[in-house]
C-alpha cells in the first residue's frame, strides 16, 4: 500500500513515470531497471507496480519482469475509436447544422452519464450551447434515454435505483416505470426527445449511432430553444445518424 505521506499528485506522477519507462522497452523490464530509470526506491516502485498489476495496467511475468497490461490496450482502443468517430462525424454534423440552423451534438455514454464529445454550432445569436466535455444524467437527455433502452428493463430499473433519478428540472422523469416505458418506446421508434428535462427552455431530438455489430455506441442530438424545436426535423436527424453509422460499419439489413 502506498505510504500515507505520499500525496495523490505524487502517486499519479510516479505511476506515469513507471508506465513511461515500461513503454520505452520492447521486452519486459525488471524492477531494478525501472527503479534506476525513474529514481524511485525499489520498495516504492514495487508497491505501485503491484497495484497497477491488480488493475490490469501492467503485467508481471513469472521471472518478475513488467510489461504494459491489456487494460491499457482496451482503453487505447476506446480512445482511438472515439477519435475516429469524431473525425467521421464532423462533416455530417456540420451538414445537419446547416440544414436546421441549430446546435448539433455528438454524445457518448460514460457510466450513468452522457458526455458531449463534439459540437457543431450555428452562427445565430440565440442558440443552445453544449460544452464539449459536459455531462448530464442519462434519463434527462434524449440520447441518454436510448442508451438506457438498449440495456433493457432490468438495467434501466437498476439505473433508477442506483441514481435516484435526480431531478434537473420540473419536467425530469422521476418514476422508474414511467422512465422504462418512455425509453422503450424511444428505441422502438428510432429517436428520443428531451422536453426541457435537462434544462428549462431547451428541447432536443436524439438518434442512435451504431457500430458494425449494431450496438449503440453514441448518439447525435439537435438542441434548440423549445419553441423552435420541430418534430418535423426527425427524419433528417435520423438520416444524419444513418450516414454516420454506415461510415462506422453498420448495415441496417444486419439487424
Amino acid at each position: 500500500m502506498v505510504s500515507k505521506t505520499m500525496t495523490s499528485i505524487q502517486v499519479i506522477d510516479r505511476v506515469a513515470q513507471l508506465l513511461d519507462a515500461i513503454a520505452t522497452k520492447n521486452e519486459p523490464v525488471s524492477l531494478k531497471i525501472l527503479s534506476a530509470e525513474t529514481g524511485l526506491h525499489p520498495s516504492t516502485a514495487f508497491r505501485i507496480l503491484a497495484s497497477l498489476a491488480g488493475h490490469g495496467f501492467v503485467e508481471r511475468s513469472s521471472s518478475g519482469h513488467y510489461r504494459l497490461g491489456v487494460k491499457l490496450l482496451q482503453l487505447g482502443s476506446r480512445v482511438q475509436g472515439r477519435l475516429d468517430m469524431r473525425r467521421e462525424a464532423r462533416p455530417i454534423m456540420e451538414w445537419l447544422r446547416n440544414e436546421l440552423g441549430e446546435t448539433v451534438n455528438l454524445i457518448v455514454r460514460e457510466g450513468d452519464e452522457v458526455v458531449y464529445v463534439e459540437r457543431a454550432a450555428p452562427s445565430r445569436m440565440m442558440r443552445v450551447e453544449q460544452v464539449i466535455g459536459g455531462r448530464a444524467p442519462l434519463h434527462v437527455t434524449a440520447v441518454g434515454k436510448l442508451f438506457l433502452a438498449e440495456g433493457g428493463a432490468e438495467a434501466c430499473l437498476e439505473y433508477a435505483e442506483r441514481t435516484g433519478l435526480r431531478t434537473c428540472t420540473p419536467h425530469s422523469i422521476t418514476d422508474p416505470a414511467h422512465l422504462w416505458r418512455t425509453v422503450k418506446n424511444a428505441l422502438q421508434q428510432g429517436y428520443s426527445l428531451d422536453d426541457q428535462e435537462a434544462e428549462l427552455g431547451v428541447g432536443c431530438i436524439g438518434v442512435p449511432i451504431r457500430d458494425s455489430t449494431g450496438r449503440i455506441i453514441a448518439g447525435i442530438s439537435v438542441s434548440a430553444p423549445i419553441e423552435r424545436r420541430k418534430e418535423d426535423w426527425i427524419p433528417i436527424v435520423r438520416q444524419a445518424a444513418e450516414k454516420l453509422s454506415a461510415r462506422l460499419g453498420f448495415h441496417s439489413e444486419s439487424r
